[in-house]
């Protein structure tokens, strides 16, 4: 859910190709006829659900793809992107139900186009990956086992992510990048975008809180590559019976690599525990389950854990007032924008009414409990 590596201002231009163009760029780009396209909700980039026609050559071929066009200040970092690209296919070949990078015309993993407004030629960057099953966890009620295989998720994929090497590896280190954790401080310059309320007060005590006691810190967290947005909509899950005719839902993709940056194993279960508490009708139990998963593959340190609540709050506050902030920029994309905000600053609130030792209580004893079996 970002932009660039900063600054989101009207200083990038969001795409806005009717569907007759992207129709017409799925073609002249990568060969396909495309049958019918549609497109799907996108933070500031512009995403199409595009199916195509078989023909002889392309008969062993998938035949639903998602078409990507980036906005103007993203299509910069081609360098960037092209290695989200690889990362993705890596993972792909590691076992991750992620999804497939289909190859341009000219054989590369993305393509510039350039599209004439009149006053300027601005430039978008196009790629295309195959459509992956599934519904977002968003849309199901997961059960705490499923929390549980979701943290455990995060925590491969940090962990199998040590193993890619790659010449630009550097750029993941995205120094203003507003999406990384460590760069909570950053919000302030937003903060405009809040009322003069409890919800912005909550926010400047998160950021000073930060300030004081995470950045202090950082030196002790380990490092690693974050995946750093894997939210309710972007992994999906397919549901099957089990014996006792319950649904059990299984990940069956892993969406959106575009926050990828260098951070902390903790950031990434911050990030995912701050996610899985939006749809959830007992949000605070949920850090305990999401935790006792990771941990199963990489446990905290102590420096680390006790900084976990001081992060997720920070996710919460980095999504809401980002969201806040593009809503002025981008009105008619509000429905979208919102989509953490209609219970995120209730559960920000509830973490904060009843404080970090209360909430870590319930998070460390549940996850605790999965050490002896009880959950």
């Amino acid at each position: 859910m970002s932009s660039g590596d900063g600054r989101q201002s009207r200083a990038f231009t969001k795409p806005t190709f009717t569907e007759a163009q992207a129709s017409a760029l799925v073609e002249s780009v990568f060969g396909f006829k495309v049958s019918k396209i549609q497109p799907l909700p996108s933070y500031d980039d512009q995403n199409f659900h595009v199916h195509i026609s078989r023909t002889k050559d392309t008969a062993d071929d998938p035949v639903e793809y998602v078409l990507k066009i980036s906005n103007t200040e993203s299509s910069q970092t081609r360098d960037l992107i092209e290695m989200q690209n690889h990362i993705i296919m890596f993972l792909r070949e590691a076992g991750f139900p992620t999804a497939s990078v289909c190859r341009t015309k000219g054989d590369n993993t993305i393509s510039l186009v350039s599209v004439d407004s009149g006053s300027e030629t601005k430039g978008f960057l196009v790629r295309m990956l195959t459509y992956l099953p599934g519904r977002p966890i968003a849309e199901v009620a997961i059960s705490h086992q499923q929390l549980y295989e979701i943290g455990r998720l995060a925590a491969q994929l940090d962990k199998t992510l040590e193993e890619f090497h790659h010449p630009k590896l550097n750029l993941l280190h995205r120094e203003n990048f507003i999406w990384n954790l460590k760069n909570v401080p950053l919000l302030e310059k937003y903060m405009g975008a809040l009322s003069q309320n409890r919800n912005r007060e909550i926010v400047e005590q998160v950021i000073q809180l930060f300030k004081e006691e995470v950045m202090t810190k950082l030196s002790h967290f380990r490092e690693c590559i974050n995946h750093g947005d894997l939210n309710d909509h972007n992994i999906l899950v397919d549901s099957s019976k089990s014996a006792s005719g319950d649904a059990v839902y299984q990940v069956s993709g892993i969406l959106d690599f575009g926050d990828m940056s260098y951070g902390y194993y903790v950031f990434e279960v911050a990030i995912t525990i701050m996610y899985m508490m939006i749809e959830s009708s007992n949000p605070i139990q949920v850090g305990g389950h999401v935790l006792a998963g990771f941990e199963s593959v990489i446990p905290l340190t102590a420096v680390e854990r006790s900084a976990l609540f001081l992060l997720v709050c920070s996710r919460f506050s980095q999504s809401l007032v980002m969201a806040a902030h593009s809503c002025q920029l981008y009105p008619e994309n509000k429905d979208y924008l919102m989509i953490t905000a209609k219970t995120g600053w209730k559960h920000l609130q509830q973490m904060f009414d009843m404080g970090q030792k209360a909430v870590e209580q319930i998070w460390f004893e549940t996850a605790k409990s999965y050490e002896s079996g009880i959950s």
